[in-house]
């Protein structure tokens, strides 16, 4: 029989359940999201190497996965696939399970915020976003004739509303609604900008000096909380990286570098949740579905790194 990462088929006795949430009803640019799931887990058991490089052990030998697919919900209005996201969410979460969501766009999100926070108390949970977009509008009434207040564009304002501190990285592009909302520090939302409009100084002996990313530990000590919820939206790493998302924006974070600062922070806080989303496949490319998969399988690794030790 042929090894497979998804290698539990009772999701109640897994260690991770896989949550597939394939909709993209509000996505504004390049569509495709819907596909991105299905993709995603073919590239978790057909070409990622089971072997991990830095525990030296095949993680789905010690990790029990299993998989839930919410197809039926690619053709609902947002709110009734936010309530099924969430009623899912917490009949997984009520057996204890490590949930992993993928999207599909970044609404999808909103269910799973809705459901942890009825379960932990949200000021306690710190939601670490690695994104080039804040996600902080009201609604996509700017850039769309039929406006929802539900759109992926919104998915942070939702998070923050519920209670969540919310720590941005990667951030390269915002609207002036959102940077009023960041800007006002009773929202809780702290931004480390990628290469910010003003550039770093140098003394005239130095020259010109290239602006480089905050050190990680900057971006861990923001964290106060105990808990921690990792959300990814690809479009957070650099094109280079994740070219198969449907708002590419150049110049975000280099792999090893989102690698290292995802693996700390795991470390030094204890992950209750995560999700990649918005991966829109590209034909003729598996690179942002095979980037996408390893980053999943590594973020698992870390999380049960008490198993393989």
């Amino acid at each position: 029989m042929v090894k497979t990462i998804i290698n539990e088929k009772n999701w109640e006795k897994a260690d991770v359940v896989l949550l597939s949430a394939p909709y993209e009803k509000t996505a504004s640019s390049h569509k495709g999201t819907v596909n991105g799931p299905e993709k995603v887990v073919k590239a978790l058991n057909t070409q990622i190497e089971f072997f991990d490089r830095k525990y030296k052990k095949e993680v789905n030998s010690f990790v029990k996965i299993a998989h839930q697919n919410l197809k039926e919900i690619k053709n609902l209005l947002p709110e009734e696939t936010l309530n099924k996201i969430k009623k899912t969410y917490q009949k997984i979460l009520a057996k204890d399970k490590f949930i992993f969501l993928l999207g599909g766009e970044h609404s999808v999100c909103i269910g799973a915020f809705r459901a942890l926070a009825e379960k932990y108390n949200p000021k306690d949970v710190t939601i670490l976003q690695i994104d080039a977009h804040c996600d902080l509008r009201k609604d996509d009434s700017d850039y769309t004739d039929n406006p929802s207040s539900l759109a992926h564009s919104t998915v942070m304002r939702h998070a923050s509303s519920l209670g969540f501190p919310i720590i941005q990285v990667g951030i390269r592009t915002y609207s002036t609604d959102e940077y009023e909302y960041f800007s006002d520090k009773k929202n809780n939302v702290t931004v480390f900008e990628w290469n910010p409009s003003t550039p770093a100084k140098a003394t005239p002996q130095e020259g010109n000096k290239i602006w480089q990313p905050p050190l990680i530990n900057t971006i861990l000590k923001a964290i106060k909380t105990k808990y921690l919820y990792i959300t990814i939206d690809v479009d957070g790493f650099d094109p280079s990286v994740m070219p198969g998302t449907g708002t590419a924006v150049q110049g975000g974070l280099e792999w090893w570098y989102g690698v290292n600062l995802i693996e700390k922070a795991i470390n030094a806080k204890e992950l209750i949740g995560a999700d990649i989303v918005e991966i829109s496949p590209i034909p003729d490319s598996v690179l942002t579905e095979y980037s996408s998969a390893q980053l999943c399988y590594s973020m698992i690794a870390e999380k049960f790194r008490d198993k393989l030790k």
